[in-house]
């Protein structure tokens, strides 16, 4: 007899900056994988077989930009930031079940803005303002998108009767109602992150170790 599926799908930026916060270092693919385990390992999917997990982010820019103060031109593409991202996308893609869906990295028009902690320091503190007082104006685009689509096509052709997901946006809240509308068992692992009260009453389990 065949067992139901069930698929993982991770918020890509959520759970690297949960794990660069535990770890103190850009999570690597195994990392990732670890993760990924520890997820197959809840007691709410043992009656359930993997079909796969989805892995939804955003490249880093690979612009190239002026510096607000010095105005030395900056590649995006030659960083370290971007170097390590794409590593990780590079190594994802190839580990079992694992799928990626990428959405894209925007810069504003103005392309930076000041760092809110420097903005609050210069309320009682003048100074002359520099390069690293300035941060990127970068958006993500259609991550979000994916992850409700993806949910509301697993459902709609049953491919799937489960979904774990990690993330802590309450902006799912409407795809995890119709995918238990669906009769998709919702399964919500914020990583200890303190999501809203809306996003966990519409999960039917909710990880909390």
């Amino acid at each position: 007899m065949f067992q139901p599926l069930y698929a993982i799908l991770l918020d890509g930026g959520f759970l690297t900056k949960k794990l660069y916060a535990k770890l103190e270092r850009h999570p690597t693919a195994d990392d990732i994988v670890v993760e990924c385990e520890r997820l197959q390992a809840l007691p709410a999917v043992q009656n359930y077989e993997l079909l796969r997990i989805y892995y939804y982010d955003a490249p880093p820019s690979a612009d190239s930009v002026t510096k607000p103060v010095s105005r030395a031109r900056m590649n995006l593409a030659t960083t370290e930031r971007f170097r390590l991202s794409q590593s990780l996308y590079d190594q994802l893609v190839l580990r079992p079940h694992f799928a990626l869906r990428m959405g894209e990295t925007r810069l504003s028009p103005d392309k930076w803005r000041i760092k809110p902690r420097v903005a609050r320091s210069l309320v009682s503190e003048q100074r002359a303002l520099g390069d690293d007082d300035f941060e990127l104006d970068l958006s993500q685009k259609g991550v979000d998108m994916r992850i409700g689509l993806d949910m509301a096509r697993l459902a709609l052709r049953e491919t799937v009767r489960a979904v774990v997901v990690v993330t802590g946006d309450s902006d799912f809240v409407p795809a995890f109602k119709f995918a238990r509308r669906e009769g998709v068992k919702v399964i919500l692992d914020p990583l200890g992150h303190n999501v809203r009260t809306e996003l966990r009453a519409h999960s039917d389990v909710v990880v909390t170790s």
